[in-house]
């Protein structure tokens, strides 16, 4: 893109300077920027460039630096139309440095309008938007806010951002400026005309060039009549209307023999390395004048002085050659801003994705379980009406599957609440030595069926007492030791707990699980912490198992911020092996259990009233409860949970949570309100989205997830209901 915009501006702030109250006063100074006006629009940039230089000496003669800022911006511009962009960085440099000691915000903003044209140039076209933004803060200059309109279209249409592009050139083409109202319009459409070509819109882009091609012939606008005869004849030759295509080519050839020659070029940049080497070579002889007046003086200080000014200039000088080095950090943290936008982009969609599973996997994780309570709910019912062993022994199986299945769900909902940092472990006290005994006797039955022994090696070093959350280490242990019994027949499933470190109350721990079983190929550890890995087909079908344990080990060590590492040899069993670090205690816990004691409950005689929108559900629950004599109420909806818990005196509440209509959670609320005393125990498919906090703050005792064991059903009941019915003062 040829840098049409450049020349006509520079010009032009002749005239807008001169509207300027506090910029050039002074008539002579005037002249030279009309007369230089006057030779650029005749095409006689070099005799333009004397023009200038003239302006800028007597302005510095005159002590005017504002209208020498003026020079120096003008003499940029018309280096950036010769295609010099060394001259021009030059000259810009020059101008900063007048700049800084000066008031001058129109100045700047011009200042600013040059640097983004520069940084476009070289390419680095978020760094020039930037700097077109900070020349608008500046100045509100009509004529200058055009050129800023112009110039952001032109770096729009290299970005082929076509639409931003189109909305600058439009506005253009209805412009009102003072100075350059045919101009901005001639560009305009000229730059219409590019955008519809790169879009293969051949006759819009014919249209807009030849309004740009009349405003060219009636404005006399010598040099922009050979970017409108190429772009029509460009634009003409891809529509395949070859006939008109030659006749502009041919005015083209015609028009660039009139214009432009060797020899004017030749002068052009003759006058313009003269202009620039003069300068420099004045500037030189200034400083050394100074220093030659001052060599007679033994006054140290004024010849350092001296000396340091003549090094400044020096500086200076070389500015031009650094500013090289200056461009491709420019064009290399553009890339690498583009490059960082490219990233966050990327990583908003992972993110997105991410959620979008999550969440697709809770919901599907928490509907399963609708249906999964009618399974598993009936199948105890059925085995509890004495069938038949052939009946029993289907039965079994179907409640094995259940239980399967239902495992399977855990441990997806598990793993979709550490990705979604929705689990945070605990720090209370704990028995390190109890949990693990309760972990083992809890698999004993399994370990004998694979006539395996479960052996516990404990370093009596460790603390009795110790501050972490056992709930999630019994979690870790039954994951890695049930992965090793599933693994070992007729062997030995040892856990190690050692005392690695103790400093004051920071205690560091190393755990160990090691069985003797069939042992883990060194291709297969690669993935096996991998979700649904299991080292292969074959050993899927012939153990079993979801695949899932050892994945949310690794996810649940991760919150301590720990690491699980594993050696195995086929034939030889496998080791499991990390460390925590926890907090020690001086309390004694030897005998509490982070598990509530098991206690037979006696529950024939309550009324309860059961809240459950699914029918079949509200038959598997009534079934449970009547044989363990309990009456009791359905209500089908939360609305009717409410008036009915309002008129009855029931023993307690079982409160569905997801309800059509309003939830359990509002309803828990609602009976709050007039009944703060009766038991309400949540009933819930709980999801990823649910908190046991939320279901505890609107009032419920205690939480319930279905499917659930008859046992623990019960055993909530016995807790929450009765306990509490039998501590009731009779009145």
């Amino acid at each position: 893109m040829r840098p049409l915009l450049t020349v006509v501006f520079a010009l032009l702030f002749a005239c807008t300077v001169l509207s300027q109250e506090d910029t050039l006063p002074d008539k002579d100074i005037d002249s030279f920027f009309l007369k230089s006006k006057s030779l650029k629009n005749q095409n006689k940039l070099d005799v333009a460039l004397e023009a200038l230089n003239e302006a800028a000496l007597l302005a510095e003669s005159q002590e005017d630096f504002k209208a020498l800022v003026d020079a120096f911006h003008q003499s940029a511009l018309l280096y950036l139309d010769l295609g010099k962009t060394e001259n021009a960085s030059f000259f810009w440099q020059r101008a900063t440095v007048t700049l800084k000691n000066i008031s001058y915000p129109y100045g700047q903003a011009v200042h600013e309008y040059i640097d983004a044209l520069l940084k476009f140039r070289n390419g680095n076209n978020f760094q020039a938007i930037d700097a077109l933004i900070e020349s608008k803060k500046l100045s509100n200059d009509r004529n200058l806010l055009n050129h800023i309109l112009l110039l952001e279209a032109d770096i729009y249409l290299s970005m082929k951002r076509y639409e931003q592009a189109a909305t600058n050139l439009n506005a253009l083409i209805v412009n009102n400026d003072l100075y350059e109202k045919q101009y901005l319009k001639m560009r305009a459409h000229m730059g219409l005309a590019r955008l519809f070509l790169e879009q293969d819109e051949y006759e819009e882009s014919v249209k807009h060039g030849k309004d740009a091609l009349q405003l060219v012939v009636q404005n006399n606008f010598a040099k922009e009549i050979v970017d409108a005869n190429e772009l029509l004849g460009r634009a003409y030759e891809q529509g395949e209307q070859y006939d008109m295509a030659l006749v502009h080519n041919q005015n083209l050839l015609r028009i660039r023999d009139s214009i432009f020659n060797v020899n004017k070029l030749q002068a052009e940049t003759k006058t313009a390395d003269r202009i620039q080497f003069e300068f420099m070579n004045e500037e030189i002889k200034r400083q050394d004048a100074k220093i030659e007046d001052l060599s007679a003086s033994a006054n140290r200080s004024e010849i350092t002085a001296i000396l340091t000014s003549a090094f400044l200039t020096i500086i200076s000088l070389l500015a031009v050659s650094l500013y090289r080095n200056n461009q491709i950090k420019l064009k290399t943290n553009d890339l690498l801003q583009t490059k960082n936008k490219e990233l966050q982009s990327a990583r908003d969609a992972a993110v997105s994705a991410m959620e979008a599973k999550t969440n697709f996997l809770s919901t599907v994780s928490h509907e399963l379980r609708t249906p999964l309570y009618a399974v598993t709910g009936l199948t105890h019912h059925l085995l509890e009406e004495n069938p038949t062993e052939s009946q029993k022994e289907h039965l079994k199986s179907l409640k094995f599957s259940g239980d399967y299945l239902l495992n399977f769900i855990n441990d997806i909902l598990q793993i979709n609440k550490i990705d979604a940092d929705k689990l945070e472990p605990l720090h209370i006290e704990f028995n390190l030595k109890k949990v693990l005994n309760e972990v083992l006797n809890s698999l004993q039955q399994t370990a004998k069926s694979n006539k395996t022994k479960l052996i516990l090696d404990y370093d009596p070093e460790i603390p009795t007492t110790l501050l972490s959350d056992p709930i999630k280490l019994s979690q870790v242990f039954m994951n890695l030791v049930g992965n090793a019994l599933k693994f070992t027949k007729e062997g030995e499933v040892t856990v190690i707990a050692k005392l690695k470190e103790k400093t004051e109350e920071d205690v560091r721990v190393y755990f160990e699980v090691r069985d003797t079983g069939i042992g883990i190929s060194p291709e297969q550890q690669e993935n096996i912490f991998d979700s649904f890995e299991q080292g292969s087909v074959q050993i899927n079908r012939e153990y079993g198992g979801t695949g899932l344990g050892l994945t949310i080990v690794k996810s649940l060590l991760g919150l301590f911020e720990s690491r699980i590492y594993l050696e195995s040899q086929p034939g030889k069993g496998s080791s499991f092996f990390f460390e925590l670090e926890m907090k020690s205690k001086d309390s004694v816990l030897e005998d509490l259990s982070f598990e509530p004691a098991q206690k037979e409950y006696d529950l024939e005689g309550l009324h309860l009233l059961v809240v459950e929108d699914n029918k079949i559900n509200q038959v598997i629950t009534k079934k449970m409860l009547n044989k363990r004599g309990v009456n009791c109420d359905i209500a089908s909806n939360g609305t009717d949970a409410v008036a009915m818990a309002e008129s009855n005196p029931y023993d307690g509440i079982l409160m569905d949570i997801h309800m059509p209509g309003i939830s359990g959670v509002e309803a828990t609320i609602e009976i709050r309100k007039f009944n703060p005393d009766i038991p309400i125990i949540a009933l819930t498919a709980i999801s990823l989205d649910d908190s046991l906090e939320t279901f505890y703050a609107a009032g419920c005792n205690d939480v319930v997830t279905k499917p659930f064991k008859p046992e623990v059903f019960y055993q909530k009941i016995g807790e929450n209901i009765l306990d509490k019915k039998m501590n009731r003062p009779a009145s």
